[in-house]
């Protein structure tokens, strides 16, 4: 079978061209589209639930907000663990899906689960999902300083929640933008208990009524002139003299009793429950970007950048944008390490040919087809959604040097077969050999389908080698199953092309002078020290077994020793100083701390 699409691609030559331009440009197209992100996303398909239960401690929102939501989301389908974690005001769930879930599929299910259960949680407690993002989706990190020390934290923070959040937000790939310390601006109505028994007025009293007073109230409509004009009573506060204003109750005498007669009114930070610091220089307000799922990492972060070039112009003065966390110098890095590697590997195989055959167009033979394979082997990724990254790239990279094997052997042959051709004609023509013309495509014929068949099928065997790999669950599959699935992909891409573009490209590339192997230097010194050792080991044939045995099993003692670790340490070549402390840790003590 082999040889006889050895035989068809040799005949139908254009057309193997034709589709070899054709999967190029596709592979083209998908190294433009692929995702790329430095690692491999190994984190389970997860929906996070958070619920805010302002000032109340830890157990109660256990018991009221945290237990209620966890005992419902327990019956999800699809859902392996439920994990429920109460704070000092907050309560969060995180429920994990099993392999292959599909994520918004896991939000909705979570959300029907959520409406279940509202009835069960304290009046106005209302469940929020998290982003739709992964365990890999913190992308880009920036903080705002203001060196000129004309803005204080809470300005800061202001410009932060209410300007740049927003802007960066709408951006595609973006889930959310997490703002970590500065100041939250808020008004502190600081009640006189004295005052309150004096004038017979209840803390919920005083509540409703700053409930009340902030709010509109909407009425009907008027017809006046042919024009109908709405009616509403606005009532929003604005200032910390509205609230001094607001009525709570009627003395004996008729006097009415504002806020600020039982109250005092100011601005004034909320209670911190994060703090940032960068370079020892003192508090900053941060930006955490994270990605949405699926999303391109490059992308993402390149659209991020240009935001932020573009909000500086509109930034008060003083305010800068400083970049803090990039993760697209690693993705680069990773890429760069792939075209390193194939550069390497096109150089080696040139120097190769050229130094063991004497004929440079040889090497192109193996040169072209090498990110042929590699390109459809991106192809095939982009279709199965698999996105580039440190892993799946270096399974290409891992089958670089096999990829190209079967090519050097068809030239290596072809080339014997040239020489042999020469040297019959050689013994038949009585006249100068620069005038022999050889038939090159049958000679390409004959040798291409001699070796053909063996190495396509080592180039299978090397290509299933990986199938264990496949077996692989969970966070071991998610780490190695796209470095298996490249190697399998651009190895199978080279056993095809093996025996459908390498015969073609000989036939067009390995003519002119070749120098047989004799009369190469190296190839006459390699052959004299091979010689004698071969020679050696078929005579004493038990005692070559014997040794070979002896040197495997020299290979326990180190195997019962060496130490072994199944996820690789990553180094970013990045610093983020995140300190372990004791929990019960005070903010100004974690400041100090930083």
């Amino acid at each position: 079978m082999i040889i006889a699409v050895i035989d068809w691609s040799l005949r139908n030559r254009f057309l193997v061209l034709l589709a070899t331009l054709a999967l190029t440009l596709w592979g083209v197209y998908a190294v433009q589209k692929t995702p790329v992100d430095a690692i491999p996303d190994l984190s389970d398909v997860q929906v996070i639930i958070k619920t805010s239960f302002p000032g109340q401690a830890p157990q109660v929102v256990e018991d009221q907000v945290t237990y209620p939501l966890t005992t419902t989301l327990l019956a999800v389908p699809g859902a392996t663990t439920v994990r429920g974690y109460s704070f000092f005001g907050d309560s969060f769930i995180y429920v994990l899906f099993k392999d292959g879930t599909d994520p918004y599929w896991a939000r909705s299910r979570v959300l029907e689960y959520i409406n279940q259960a509202q009835s069960r949680l304290p009046q106005g407690i209302t469940p929020t999902l998290g982003p739709d993002a992964t365990g890999v989706g913190w992308v880009y990190e920036y903080a705002l300083v203001d060196r000129s020390n004309q803005h204080d934290l809470s300005q800061l923070r202001s410009l932060q929640d209410w300007f740049i959040k927003f802007e960066l937000q709408r951006l595609p790939g973006v889930a959310e933008v997490a703002t970590v310390g500065g100041m939250v601006k808020q008004y502190q109505v600081e009640v006189d208990p004295l005052k309150l028994l004096t004038y017979g007025i209840t803390l919920p009293q005083v509540e409703a009524a700053i409930r009340r007073a902030n709010s509109e109230t909407g009425g009907s409509v008027i017809e006046m002139g042919g024009a109908e004009y709405m009616v509403r009573s606005k009532g929003y506060l604005r200032s910390i003299a509205d609230l001094r204003q607001i009525p709570l109750s009627v003395s004996a005498s008729g006097t009415p009793i504002q806020l600020a007669d039982i109250a005092n009114i100011q601005l004034g930070p909320e209670l911190r429950r994060g703090v940032a610091e960068l370079d020892g220089q003192g508090e900053v307000v941060g930006g955490i970007v994270v990605m949405r799922h699926g999303s391109n990492a490059q992308e993402t972060i390149a659209r991020i950048k240009e935001k932020l070039a573009a909000l500086k112009s509109g930034l008060p003065a003083g305010v800068e944008i400083i970049e803090t966390y990039d993760r697209s110098a690693l993705i680069n890095r990773a890429v760069a390490n792939l075209k390193e590697k194939l550069l390497e590997e096109s150089l080696v195989v040139a120097l190769v040919c050229l130094v063991f055959l004497f004929h440079l167009r040889s090497a192109l033979v193996a040169i072209i087809s090498l990110p042929v394979g590699i390109l459809t082997a991106f192809a095939i990724m982009h279709q199965q959604g698999i996105n580039a990254n440190i892993m799946s790239l270096g399974g290409i990279a891992i089958a670089i040097g096999a990829m190209v094997d079967a090519a050097i052997v068809m030239i290596e042959n072809m080339h014997k077969h040239l020489e042999r051709a020469r040297a019959a004609a050689a013994s038949q023509l009585d006249y100068h050999l620069d005038h022999w013309a050889p038939d090159y495509w049958a000679i390409t014929r004959t040798a291409a389908q001699e070796v053909g068949p063996a190495l396509f099928f080592s180039l299978l065997i090397i290509t299933v080698s990986f199938l264990p790999v496949f077996t692989l669950e969970a966070q071991e599959g998610r780490l190695f199953a796209p470095l298996a699935y490249t190697k399998t992909y651009a190895m199978a891409a080279a056993a095809g092309l093996a025996v459908t573009l390498v015969p073609v490209l000989m036939g067009y590339l390995i003519r002119g002078r070749i120098l047989p192997e004799h009369k190469n230097p190296l190839n006459r010194l390699l052959i004299a020290l091979y010689q004698p050792l071969i020679d050696a080991v078929l005579r004493f044939r038990i005692l070559t077994v014997i040794i070979a045995l002896l040197l495997l099993a020299t290979i326990i003692y180190p195997l019962q020793r060496i130490g072994s670790e199944f996820m690789p340490a990553l180094d970013e070549g990045d610093l983020l100083y995140m300190p372990i402390t004791l929990p019960s840790i005070s903010i100004g003590e974690a400041a100090r701390i930083l």
